[in-house]
């Protein structure tokens, strides 16, 4: 291995060792990771393999399999603090970029009368499916590729900066004249940007900061 790398032109191989690794529950191992996390007074995210640290909470029971979205990420809490704040009962919410299905489930907790999730990875389609049966939630989720819904009321997209500067005009078409939109997965410096490529269409402003990842919020002129 060592002289492979010095053919290769990589010069000096760190110090390595190399052992057996006994038969292990990956799986268990993997979900130890995840322990309950509590987003609000009344919001937990709670995995599917533990018990609910506050049973009278509202309890997303979460498990994410293939999909970005356990929770434990300052951009999905910023995105879960800000639908606490924003979702009303009569409120249509849009998931764009769904993950687990985690923010549109929450949505739906919180007293939305309708959320759709959107994502362009079948296996977070399928999570989110199973998360929202889990939650005993009519959540609907759906490929990219599927027709775009009517205007919505809350628009919640969780990507990363440059996907969301694409999409801008995407998004602005999917909102509703007055309607609402909260933007995640920028770091501080790139949050200029981003609100750049909205401002034809919203009125942007900073919700909050997480750990140096921005939520950037918006109203529909």
């Amino acid at each position: 291995l060592a002289a492979a790398a010095c053919d290769a032109g990589l010069g000096t191989v760190p110090r390595f060792a190399v052992e057996d690794v006994g038969d292990t529950d990956w799986v268990r191992a993997s979900q130890a990771q995840f322990a309950p996390i509590r987003i609000s007074a009344r919001l937990w995210i709670v995995p599917s393999w533990h018990a609910a640290p506050d049973p009278g909470a509202l309890n997303i029971r979460l498990d994410p399999g293939l999909a970005f979205g356990t929770g434990s990420h300052p951009t999905t809490r910023l995105c879960l603090r800000w639908l606490e704040q924003h979702v009303q009962p009569d409120s249509s919410v849009l998931d764009y970029g769904c993950g687990s299905g985690i923010l549109a489930i929450a949505a739906l907790k919180l007293g939305a009368r309708a959320a759709v999730g959107v994502d362009v990875d079948p296996a977070a389609v399928a999570a989110a499916r199973d998360n929202a049966a889990r939650n005993e939630v009519a959540a609907r989720f759906v490929g990219s590729d599927v027709a775009p819904e009517p205007p919505v009321d809350l628009i919640v997209a969780n990507i990363l900066a440059n996907p969301l500067i694409v999409l801008a005009p995407a998004l602005a078409a999917h909102c509703r004249a007055g309607g609402r939109i909260a933007l995640a997965g920028i770091l501080a410096p790139q949050a200029d940007a981003v609100t750049a490529a909205y401002a034809q269409w919203f009125a942007m402003t900073h919700f909050a900061v997480d750990d140096g990842w921005v939520c950037l919020e918006g109203v529909r002129r």
